[in-house]
C-alpha cells in the first residue's frame, strides 16, 4: 500500500486514465477532476459513461492509440487491470518515463487524502450497503465524497459525489485481484465472505486470508465492522495482525452492538427496529426486499453512526432507500409482468435475490440467469444447480465473460440447465438472446415478476423490455 497522497503529486497534474470507461474507472476520473487535476482518458468504446465525461469537460479519446498520449501529455496514468502490456498507450507513456498506476493503486492514494475513509468490502452487498452510508451521511450534512460501482439515485444519478472538504470518503472496496490491499481505512467493513473470485482465489481459505489482510490495512485506531453471524469474517479476523476496534451487526437478539429486532414484512419489505449499543434509535420500513438488506442496512447504519451521523439522519436515509442500479431494480411493466433486474450472479447472491422476489407480491415468478465468468462456474457449479433449482421456471443465457478465453469444452449454462431438469427442476437454455425473449412472450402473464439475473449484458434486457421505464 503506497503512503502516497493526492496533494503530494504535481500541483497542475495532467491525469490520464487508459480504459476511462468503466464504472469504477470513469468515477475515479471525475473525484481526480474535482480534486483539481486535469483529466484525460481513453476507451475503446464510446458509451453514455464517456459522452457524460466529455459533458463534464474531460478530454475523451474513442481509441487508444499511441497518438494521444502525445496529444494529451499526461504527467501520470491510470490504467485498469484489463490493459494489457501491448496497449499502445501504455507503451508510449513506459518510453516516455511517464509513471503508470493501476486502478486500485490510484484508488489507495485516494484513500490516503481523506482524513477519514470508510471502505466497505464483503462478496455480497458491499454496492447496496455503500450507497446507504452515503446517504445516511449526506443526510446527517457530513459531505462525504462517494466512490460507488453503480448509479445510485442518491448522488444525482450518477456512480461518485464530489467533495470540498477532504474529510471523509466512503467507497466500495473489492477484493478482486486483491485490489482492496491498496486502500487506507478509518473504519472497514465486511459484510460476509463468501468463495468467489475463484481465479484469483482458488479455495475458500484463500479467501478468508486476503481479508485478514485488508483488517490488517485498517489504522490502528479504526473500526471494523461486520455481520456478527458470519463464521467466515470470524476466521479473518483471528488471523489478522492488528486487532482494530470490532463492530458487530446482527438481525437477531444477541450479544451485537447493532441490531435489527420486531422484524415484520409487508409485500416482501422488511420493518424493523434499530438497536444501537444497547439503544433503539428508531424503525425503519425498508423500500427494497429481501433478509438480506436487513444486513446491510445495519452494515451501513453502523458506519455512519461511527463517522458522526446521528439517529434520525440514519433513520431517514434508510427510509427513503430506493436502492443502486441494477441491485433489485424494478425497470417498469412488461404484459402485465413487474420486470426486477439484478446483478446477482453468484450462487449464494441468486439465492437471496429470488427468496426476496418469492415475499413480493406475485402470481409466478419467470428466472432470467446469466452467470458471470466461465471459472466461476466451473468452480461454483454445484452450488448454482442447488440455488437455482428451487425457481419456478428459469431460462438461462450463456455464461458472460470480458476476461477469459474461450475455447471448445468449457463448461456451458446449457449444463446447469441439465442438471437442474434432472433433479426435477424446470430449465431451459438459450444460445440467442432473442429466441430467449420470444420464450418471455410465450410464457409471461400479467401479476407475474420476471426476475432477471446477472451482469449488465442480461440486465439490459430489462431496459429493452421496459423501454421508457413503463
Amino acid at each position: 500500500m503506497s503512503e502516497l497522497k493526492l496533494d503530494q503529486l504535481k500541483s497542475d497534474a495532467r491525469i490520464y486514465f487508459v480504459g476511462v470507461g468503466g464504472i469504477s474507472m470513469s468515477g475515479l476520473a471525475l473525484l481526480t477532476q474535482g480534486y483539481g487535476f486535469t483529466v484525460g482518458g481513453s476507451d475503446n468504446h464510446s458509451s453514455e459513461r464517456t459522452e457524460m465525461l466529455r459533458g463534464k469537460g474531460i478530454a475523451i479519446y474513442n481509441n487508444q492509440e499511441a497518438g494521444n498520449i502525445d496529444d494529451f501529455n499526461p504527467d501520470y496514468i491510470v490504467k485498469t487491470a484489463a490493459i494489457l502490456p501491448h496497449n499502445k498507450e501504455l507503451a508510449r507513456a513506459l518510453e516516455k518515463d511517464i509513471p503508470v498506476f493501476d486502478r486500485s493503486e490510484f484508488l489507495g492514494i485516494m484513500t490516503n487524502s481523506y482524513k477519514n475513509v470508510i471502505n466497505i468490502s464483503g462478496t455480497h452487498g458491499k454496492t447496496t450497503t455503500t450507497s446507504m452510508t452515503a446517504m445516511m451521511l449526506i443526510e446527517a450534512g457530513l459531505d462525504p465524497a462517494v466512490h460507488l460501482g453503480a448509479p445510485f439515485d442518491g448522488i444525482g444519478g450518477g456512480s461518485v459525489r464530489q467533495s470540498d472538504s477532504k474529510e471523509l470518503l466512503v467507497s466500495e472496496a473489492c477484493e478482486f485481484k486483491r485490489s482492496f490491499l491498496e486502500f487506507r481505512s478509518t473504519t472497514a467493513a465486511i459484510t460476509n465472505i463468501d468463495h468467489d473470485h475463484v481465479d484469483c482465489y482458488p479455495t475458500i481459505e484463500d479467501v478468508i486470508d486476503v481479508f485478514a489482510k485488508f483488517i490488517d490495512k485498517v489504522d490502528e485506531d479504526g473500526y471494523l465492522v461486520v455481520t456478527g453471524t458470519d463464521e467466515n469474517i470470524r476466521k479473518s479476523i483471528a488471523l489478522a495482525a492488528k486487532k482494530p476496534k470490532v463492530i458487530t451487526c446482527a438481525a437477531q437478539d444477541g450479544d451485537y452492538d447493532f441490531k435489527a429486532l420486531n422484524i415484520e414484512y409487508k409485500d416482501g419489505l422488511p420493518s424493523f427496529d434499530i438497536i444501537a449499543v444497547g439503544e433503539k434509535i428508531g424503525r425503519v420500513q425498508l423500500k427494497v426486499p429481501g433478509a438480506h438488506n436487513i444486513s446491510n442496512a445495519l452494515i451501513a447504519a453502523a458506519c455512519a453512526y461511527l463517522n458522526g451521523a446521528g439517529a434520525d439522519a440514519i433513520i431517514r436515509a434508510l427510509n427513503e432507500f430506493g436502492g443502486a442500479d441494477g441491485r433489485f431494480t424494478v425497470k417498469g411493466t412488461y404484459k402485465g409482468a413487474e420486470v426486477v433486474v439484478d446483478y446477482a450472479h453468484h450462487p449464494t447472491a441468486a439465492k437471496v435475490t429470488i427468496d426476496a422476489a418469492l415475499h413480493c407480491p406475485h402470481n409466478h415468478i419467470l428466472t432470467v440467469f446469466q452467470p458471470l465468468t466461465f471459472n466461476r462456474v466451473d468452480a461454483l457449479f454445484d452450488e448454482y444447480v442447488e440455488a437455482l433449482l428451487p425457481c419456478e421456471k428459469i431460462l438461462f443465457s450463456e455464461i458472460f465473460t470480458d476476461r477469459e478465453v474461450i475455447h471448445e469444452g468449457m463448461v456451458s449454462s446449457r449444463d446447469i440447465a441439465e442438471a437442474i431438469n434432472k433433479k426435477g427442476g424446470n430449465a431451459e437454455f438459450f444460445k440467442d438472446k432473442e429466441d430467449l425473449k420470444k420464450r418471455i412472450d410465450e410464457l409471461v402473464l400479467p401479476g407475474d415478476i420476471i426476475l432477471i439475473l446477472g451482469p449488465e449484458d442480461i440486465r439490459e434486457l430489462g431496459s429493452e423490455l421496459c423501454p421508457e421505464g413503463k
